[in-house]
């Protein structure tokens, strides 16, 4: 195989970390995992499998127990207790020592899978929910994986198939509720998640439909003169041959040959694309083949030894080394050439190969991911997900989902409950891809959704209803898409400093709240808010707005400590369960007391570079800091790529933040840099000092405080406001009454409600009076969100 698709594996654990028998051999991994094999043969498994990599780590501290019924095997974490026979309920069992219950934290060999669940093959589709596959954590503190049909990788950089035989192999993960140490040892077994590129993290723009290039460069220009601006364009399958393929041929369902009629000059579209600033992918359907009608096709046959003359189709191969190397060689290789970026892989042809248990989906990602990173670039392919192991094949592509509310509402649980079997690049077809019917207010929640999803990619179905563009909607709500498609790309400092840390420190940018807060009951329910990156609590509003208020809502549990959304700039206190509500003008994004939000400045509109000028929204009411770690776009790794790293400080008792001077190469960052740093549920008129000396600080809404300042990137500056600023709501009374004039209801009840509002009372007083107006339910929730607010 060629040298580029070999990579570094250390299969072979230590003998010290090894308890073996004839027909058994148990592997301590670390102090909570442990790889359980048994073998009929007595031949065991050394070599590497799709999910495990490394198993060479170093030997943590246990000891072993040979009784004469059973060995046992104790750590730090779990207890393995076996009666060295073939596997059985009541002869292997695996508890987390300490326990989280009197009864959830045990394993025993063939237990129904308990886990908290991972993630699934595709959202083909599917409408609402779908069964979704084992994690490797679980709410009573043990989980398994079990990595027995996986096929294996040889040192060559080829594949084998699992030997013949009655055989186990398991990983036991025992952490208790410590999910992100299970986290870390899935990664160390596995291998971490690569680091994306920085134009990854923008808009993308796709849509099934039959573009010329001339009509695809269009619509970009469009949305240039609209303001919202694009980083990856991608081609579905008309860019090449389908209605002209000769019928002798079948479908054009396959292709590798560029459609003349609609691109007459592929190397200057993507060029044109290119200079744009877009990087650029095509959809593959691999599974026909290559055909006679290929530009390709007589390249293929002088590769594999075949006569283009005879017109004989080629069939795809995957698990033929010889067909691998010419499908990258004579098919993609050229075409990349061309201006091609990465590719769209998107087969849905199942899991079967012309070798027994060789998934032909895992060979493509594997495959491509590895080609793609040839010649030192930074690797991508987008791809569906094919089992455990497949985080180290990013883009994901769930697939063509139904158009509906229910598919909406699962997606957010679905995006998250992925990190735990540690996949954490899904990109969904946002505003859905198929069927359903028309609901602006849908496709608008799911862009709102895409806004905090790894991967903001609009798609659609190759119908002439279905637009996504945003001027193909009223104004209210293409309003309400533009402001969001503008957010993504004002987010990509945050998300390319998370990129690092998802490779760096092994933590998806999406994680369930029960990462958090593992022993609260609430943060299992809420299924559907989640932490995005370090500094931010994201809940999604996933069903239609109430006809009374006008405004979605969503119940959220709240970390302990204070929360302030972005946007409006409420202040929430945490450790409780609330119902939060916003118009269609976003959804609630929440910036713990202390954090540190990096955004690009409104008019810095193209993701692949690092701005000029930022926005830091700063949450007081704790100490907080952040580093900001930008990079030239080289290197493929985080210990290749020249990063530069700017440590944001903000410190309470002083109510200063300090921005760091800028530590790293020169030529990364620019050498001189605008901040405005926005202080979140201060009053106006709050006195601001820029290196000591006072400023006029300005105001864009109702708590929140700006001042702007520029210098050199190599030089520290400090923002101060003043000791110890404690946030709240501001304008509390303002709020309540444009809620009450924008509600459908009637004139006399909003002002008797108002009444109750404005009474000078407790709080609690006025809500006990509230309700006792019978206000509707979705009112006076509404009402209570902010009369409760801090």
């Amino acid at each position: 195989m060629d040298a580029g698709f070999r990579i570094p594996l250390s299969p072979v654990a230590h003998d010290a970390a090894v308890v073996q028998g004839d027909q058994y051999r148990i592997t301590v991994l670390t102090t909570g995992l442990v790889r359980i094999e048994w073998a009929e043969d007595g031949r065991f498994e050394d070599r590497a499998t799709t999910f495990a990599l490394h198993r060479d780590l170093p030997v943590p501290a246990f000891r072993v127990v040979n009784g004469a019924e059973v060995v046992e095997v104790i750590s730090e974490r779990l207890h393995v207790t076996y009666d060295r026979r073939r596997p059985s309920a009541s002869g292997l069992k695996v508890d987390f020592v300490g326990g989280i219950t009197a009864w959830h934290s045990t394993w025993r060999f063939g237990d129904a899978d308990s886990s908290l669940h991972g993630t699934a093959r595709t959202l083909d589709v599917v409408d609402g929910r779908t069964a979704l596959g084992p994690g490797i954590v679980a709410e009573g503190g043990v989980a398994v994986l079990d990595d027995s049909a996986s096929f294996l990788l040889t040192d060559d950089g080829w594949v084998a198939p699992r030997p013949d035989g009655d055989r186990f192999d398991l990983y036991v993960f025992a952490y208790g509720h410590d999910f992100t140490g299970a986290l870390d040892a899935f990664y160390a077994v596995s291998g971490d998640q690569p680091l994306l590129p920085r134009w990854a993290l923008g808009n993308w723009w796709s849509r099934y439909h039959r573009y010329s290039a001339d009509e695809y460069l269009t619509l970009l220009d469009r949305f240039d003169r609209e303001g919202v601006r694009f980083s990856v364009a991608v081609i579905d399958m008309d860019w090449h041959r389908v209605e002209s393929v000769p019928p002798e041929h079948g479908s054009g369902w396959t292709g590798y040959t560029w459609e003349r009629d609609l691109f007459p000059d592929p190397e200057e579209f993507l060029a044109d694309l290119h200079r744009r600033g877009l990087r650029v992918t095509l959809n593959v359907h691999p599974a026909d083949g290559v055909r006679a009608f290929e530009d390709a096709y007589a390249g293929m046959c002088r590769a594999l030894g075949q006569d283009p003359a005879e017109g004989l189709p080629i069939a795809f191969d995957i698990t033929d080394p010889a067909f691998l190397e010419a499908y990258f060689d004579v098919l993609h290789h050229g075409l990349e050439e061309q201006g091609v970026d990465f590719w769209w892989l998107d087969w849905q042809q199942g899991s079967y190969s012309r070798v027994a248990g060789i998934d032909p989906l895992w060979m493509l990602n594997h495959f491509h991911f590895l080609d793609s990173g040839r010649e030192g670039r930074r690797p991508l392919t987008f791809s569906r997900y094919a089992g455990p192991g497949s985080h180290r094949y990013p883009v994901g592509f769930s697939g063509d989902t139904v158009i509906s509310w229910a598919s909406l509402d699962f997606q957010p649980e679905f995006t998250a409950t992925a990190s735990n079997i540690g996949y954490g690049w899904w990109s969904h077809d946002i505003g859905g891809h198929l069927w359903g019917v028309r609901d602006d207010e849908l496709h608008l929640r799911w862009v709102q959704l895409g806004v905090w999803s790894p991967i903001l990619r609009l798609h659609s179905s190759n119908n002439p209803f279905l637009e996504k563009e945003p001027w193909a909607f009223p104004a209210e709500t293409r309003a309400a898409i533009d402001e969001a498609l503008r957010l993504r790309v004002r987010l990509v400092p945050y998300l390319h400093t998370m990129n690092r840390r998802s490779a760096e420190a092994r933590l998806p940018l999406v994680l369930p709240l029960y990462y958090e807060a593992p022993f609260e009951p609430a943060a299992y329910r809420t299924r559907n808010v989640f932490r995005f990156g370090s500094e931010l609590l994201v809940a999604p509003i996933t069903s239609p707005r109430d006809p009374v208020t006008l405004q979605g809502a969503v119940t959220a549990w709240l970390p302990p400590g204070i929360w302030i959304d972005i946007a409006t700039a409420v202040v929430h206190e945490g450790g409780r369960t609330v119902r939060l509500h916003r118009d269609i003008g976003g959804v609630p994004a929440l910036l713990h007391a202390g954090g540190i939000l990096p955004l690009a400045a409104e008019h810095e509109t193209d993701a692949t570079l690092n701005p000029a000028h930022l926005e830091i929204l700063v949450a007081p009411g704790a100490d907080g800091a952040f580093e900001l770690v930008e990079d030239d776009g080289t290197g493929t790794s985080p210990d290749t790529v020249p990063t530069v790293r700017t440590p944001l400080r903000w410190d309470q008792s002083a109510g200063t933040l300090t921005i760091g001077a800028a530590d790293g190469p020169t030529g990364i960052v620019p050498e001189t840099r605008t901040w405005t740093v926005t202080l979140l549920g201060l009053p106006p008129g709050t006195t601001v000092l820029v290196n000591g000396t006072a400023h006029a600080a300005s105001g864009t809404g109702s708590g929140r405080v700006s001042i702007t300042l520029t210098g050199d990137t190599t030089t520290a500056a400090t923002v101060s406001t003043g000791a110890d600023p404690q946030p709240a709501t501001q304008d509390v009374a303002d709020r309540v009454f444009a809620l009450l004039n924008a509600a459908q209801y009637p004139y006399e009840a909003k002002a008797a409600l108002w009444a109750v509002v404005t009474a000078p009372r407790s709080a609690a007083s006025r809500l006990a009076e509230l309700q006792a107006l019978t206000p509707p339910e979705p009112l006076l929730a509404a009402l209570t969100e902010l009369l409760t607010a801090l």
